[in-house]
C-alpha cells in the first residue's frame, strides 16, 4: 500500500477575513518575531503577493525577502504589510500575575527600626491652638 502525500498550503485555507484575522492574532500571541514574520507571509500568499506589495508600496521582491525565513523585516515594514492587508496592531494589557511584593532587607528593616525607636523615645509636642506665637 502506498501512502500519496500532498503538499499542504496554510494560504489555500485562509479564505475569509476572520481566517485571516485569527491566523495573525496566533502568530502574534507567539511572541515569535520569526513567526509573526513568517505568517504574515503565508497571508500575502493569501492574498496575492504582488497586490499586498503593491498596496504596502514596496517591490514584490523586498517583499518576498522581509517576510522570508532568512528575513528580518523592519517594523515599519510590518505595520505597511498590516496596513495593506486592512488590519492593524492594537495593545492590550496582558494577563499576568500581581508583581511580587518587595521585603525589606536586613539593613533597611534595622534603619527602620532605629528610626521608631528614635521616634519613641522623643514623642513630639502636641500644638494647640493657644501655643502659636502671635506676631
Amino acid at each position: 500500500m502506498t501512502v500519496k502525500i500532498t503538499p499542504y498550503d496554510t494560504a489555500d485555507f485562509l479564505d475569509s477575513e476572520e481566517m485571516i484575522q485569527s491566523f495573525l492574532e496566533d502568530a502574534l500571541l507567539d511572541n515569535d518575531p520569526a513567526y509573526v514574520a513568517h505568517a504574515l507571509g503565508v497571508v500575502a500568499r493569501a492574498r496575492g503577493m504582488t497586490q499586498v506589495a503593491k498596496d504596502a508600496n514596496l517591490s514584490r521582491e523586498s517583499l518576498y525577502k522581509a517576510l522570508s525565513p532568512d528575513g528580518n523585516p523592519a517594523l515599519n515594514t510590518i505595520l505597511r504589510v498590516f496596513s495593506a492587508l486592512g488590519m492593524r496592531l492594537s495593545v492590550t494589557r496582558a494577563a499576568t500575575k500581581a508583581p511580587a511584593r518587595r521585603t525589606a532587607t536586613a539593613h533597611s528593616s534595622s534603619v527602620l527600626s532605629k528610626r521608631k525607636t528614635a521616634a519613641q523615645a522623643k514623642p513630639k509636642a502636641k500644638r494647640t491652638p493657644t501655643s502659636r506665637v502671635k506676631a
